[in-house]
């Protein structure tokens, strides 16, 4: 029997440290290992198997499309993109009229600064101490988290941090440089933090009133995971742009821009991708947003989200200090 672990130790340019499994099978929350081991997926595949692993919506979408069409390059309309662009207007704020597709979170939140810039003609950028947007140069930049971003420095000039629900320390950072702030609703790798809603709503206002750009990244808490279809919903919110992925496409590689009117278009192959918004991915996204609405899955995760905090909060665990969530985005500390 082939030894996975030590064929993929021996090749993989190994930049993830690994748990001692070997996966090779998933069905619904269930895993199984290369040793016919079954566990249960309380991580959702890194929020990304938000509607279970091997989806049979997704598998027949996938099998569908597939034998019709799997690479369209930009330059020409598509049948699967056009209809996935539409489903996502129509399900975000009210605000959002068109969308960027593109392969990952970091990648959208790499276009967004582009966009950003180029809307507004200035180059600064202001995030949250905690905050997580991503692991390319931009998206580093963006991100807080010292370890990830000592070795590789110096990253984009221009970015700066602010502690979190602070919007006194937030106004005093912004400078006329500043294109955009960018802010997680729910902050996922910092700890699950959730951001108060009057500092959230301050926030898009200031951004209104000076000429700035506000990004919300749910790029982990979009797509039913709060509660919400989108994580905003919670605050009232209508940024200018709002970065997705993960589960957007039931495990399929998909990440996208939403935008509103206020975000200007750079047209003429100042920006792109190759392989975001292919047909395949497409196909897949639509078949997982079409079953998360069909199965109601905002008000399950409330539902299942609560039931499951409240549990917590009254089991005898003597090392947790406190149990947040929002719907079935969940930290326990």
């Amino acid at each position: 029997m082939t030894n996975y672990k030590e064929l993929q130790q021996k090749y993989e340019f190994d930049v993830f440290p690994k748990r001692d499994l070997c996966i090779v099978k998933g069905k619904g929350a269930r895993l199984w290992d290369d040793q016919g081991n079954e566990y249960i997926d309380f991580a959702s595949g890194i929020s990304v198997a938000n509607i279970g692993h091997a989806n049979e919506k997704i598998v027949e979408a996938l099998k569908t499309q597939a034998e019709t069409l799997i690479t369209c390059p930009g330059t020409f309309y598509n049948d699967k993109k056009a209809l996935l662009l539409e489903k996502l207007v129509n399900l975000a704020p009210k605000n959002i009229t068109r969308a960027y597709l593109s392969n990952s979170g970091t990648e959208a939140i790499e276009s967004a600064i582009k966009f950003a810039r180029f809307t507004t003609k200035k180059t600064d950028f202001i995030s949250a101490m905690k905050g997580f947007h991503g692991r390319t140069l931009g998206a580093l930049s963006a991100t807080y988290k010292k370890e990830y971003r000592e070795d590789f420095e110096p990253l984009v000039p221009g970015f700066s941090f602010v502690p979190y629900n602070n919007f006194e320390k937030l106004k005093e950072a912004v400078t006329e440089k500043t294109a955009g702030i960018i802010l997680e609703p729910i902050q996922g790798e910092g700890g699950i933090n959730i951001a108060d809603k009057e500092y959230m709503q301050n926030v898009q206002k200031f951004c209104n009133e000076n000429n700035i750009m506000f990004i919300v990244d749910e790029i982990q808490s979009a797509f039913c995971r709060t509660g919400k279809m989108f994580a905003c919903e919670h605050f009232d919110l209508q940024p200018d742009m709002i970065t997705v992925a993960k589960s957007i496409a039931g495990g399929i590689p998909m990440g996208a821009v939403l935008c509103s009117d206020r975000v200007a278009i750079p047209t003429g192959g100042k920006h792109g991708t190759t392989f975001g918004g292919n047909p395949l991915a497409c196909a897949a996204a639509i078949a997982s947003l079409d079953f998360m609405i069909e199965n109601d899955l905002a008000k399950q995760s409330t539902e299942k989200g609560n039931y499951f905090a409240e549990i917590l909060k009254h089991h005898e665990l003597s090392k947790v200090r406190e149990i947040r969530n929002v719907g079935l985005m969940i930290g326990i500390e």
